[in-house]
C-alpha cells in the first residue's frame, strides 16, 4: 500500500509538472462488503483515465463520472456509493449514487480536482517584470519569465505582459494576440506605446486589445506600484470574462447502461462495447458481458 501510494504520489507530481489537471480520489469511509478500504487512493486524469484503485468496476464508473465533474466545476465533492435502484440523490457538497451492481455495502469517496495555475507569461529582465513574478505568484499565479525573442504564448494562457522596455516587443505581442491570449499588456508610455501597436502586424481589431499603458491608473511610480497596477487590472479583467459560478467550465458527456440504467461517462477510458455502429457504455464488466451475450435483448438509443 505505501509503495502504491509513492507511485501515486510521483504520478501526481508528474502530472502538475506538465500542468495537467487531475483529481485526487480518496476512500474516507467503506463498509463491507467492499473490494476497496478506507486510505485508498486514486488519480482520475482529464481523459477519465484511472490510476489506482478506490473500488471495483461498479464504483469505478461513478468516480469517473464526479471526478470528470469536479474538474469541470473546479469544486471537490464527497461521493457515496450505495447498492439500489439508478438514483442520485445531491446536497451541497456531496452526491448519493445507487447502483444496482452493486452486491452489498456502501463506499464514501472523497473529490479533490487540482487545476493549474493559471499561466502569466512575463516579457523582459527589468525591476518591473521581476516584481510582477513576486507579486502574481503571491495571487495563485503561474509567473513565467521569457524574452521577447523565445516568448512562446499559448491559447489558454491567461496573460502575456511585454515589461522590456524596447527589447524585442512586437514579436511577443504579435504572438500573443495571434495565439488569442486574452489580456496582453505593454508597460510603456502611452507615447511610446502607441509607436509599438502601430507597428505591428495584426489587424485593428487585434491591436486595439493591447492594455497600453499596461495596469489600472493608481498613481503607480515604483516598480512594485506598476506590477501591483497591472495585476490589478489583470484580475478585473478575469473576472469579468469568469462565466457563472453554476456553469461548468467542461461540458461532460453522459450515456446510459442499457442494462442496468446507470449513468456512464461517454470517454474512452469507460468500460465501452460497438454494436451495430454506435458506442455503448457500461457500468461494470458484468452489465457488458450480459449485453453483448444478447444485445437485441436490450433497448440502444439511437
Amino acid at each position: 500500500m505505501a509503495a502504491l501510494g509513492a507511485t501515486l504520489t510521483e504520478r501526481a507530481q508528474e502530472l502538475a509538472g506538465r500542468r495537467e489537471p487531475f483529481v485526487r480520489a480518496t476512500v474516507v469511509r467503506a463498509q463491507h462488503p467492499t473490494s476497496a478500504h478506507a486510505g485508498d487512493t486514486a488519480l482520475i486524469h482529464a481523459s477519465g483515465q484511472i490510476d489506482g484503485f478506490v473500488g471495483g468496476n461498479c464504483v469505478e464508473a461513478s468516480v469517473r463520472e464526479y471526478g470528470l465533474m469536479t474538474l469541470s466545476t473546479q469544486e471537490p465533492i464527497l461521493l457515496r456509493v450505495v447498492p439500489g435502484e439508478p438514483s442520485r440523490l445531491r446536497e451541497e457538497g456531496a452526491v448519493e449514487v445507487s447502483n444496482p451492481c452493486l452486491s452489498g455495502g456502501a463506499i464514501e469517496i472523497f473529490l479533490e480536482p487540482w487545476i493549474p495555475a493559471p499561466r502569466v507569461l512575463v516579457v523582459g529582465s527589468t525591476p518591473v517584470a521581476a516584481a510582477l513574478a513576486q507579486l502574481g505568484a503571491g495571487v495563485g499565479l503561474h509567473m513565467e519569465l521569457a524574452d521577447g525573442g523565445s516568448a512562446e504564448p499559448r491559447p489558454d494562457d491567461a496573460a502575456l505582459i511585454v515589461a522590456s522596455h524596447g527589447r524585442d516587443e512586437e514579436p511577443a505581442l504579435t504572438a500573443a494576440l495571434r495565439a488569442g491570449v486574452p489580456y496582453v499588456a505593454l508597460v510603456a508610455s502611452a507615447t511610446r506605446g502607441a509607436a509599438v501597436l502601430a507597428s505591428l502586424d495584426v489587424d485593428e481589431e487585434q491591436r486595439s486589445r493591447v492594455y497600453s499603458p499596461a495596469g489600472l491608473r493608481l498613481g503607480a511610480r515604483t516598480p512594485g506600484e506598476i506590477a501591483l497596477s497591472i495585476l490589478a487590472q489583470l484580475i478585473s479583467e478575469r473576472a469579468q470574462d469568469r462565466p457563472p459560478e453554476t456553469a461548468p467550465s467542461v461540458a461532460v458527456s453522459a450515456a446510459i447502461d442499457p442494462v442496468c440504467g446507470m449513468t456512464v461517462v461517454a470517454v474512452e477510458a469507460s468500460l465501452h462495447a460497438d454494436y451495430a455502429g454506435d458506442t455503448v457504455y457500461f457500468c461494470s464488466e458484468g452489465c457488458r458481458r450480459a449485453f453483448l451475450a444478447d444485445p437485441e435483448a436490450y433497448a440502444v438509443a439511437p
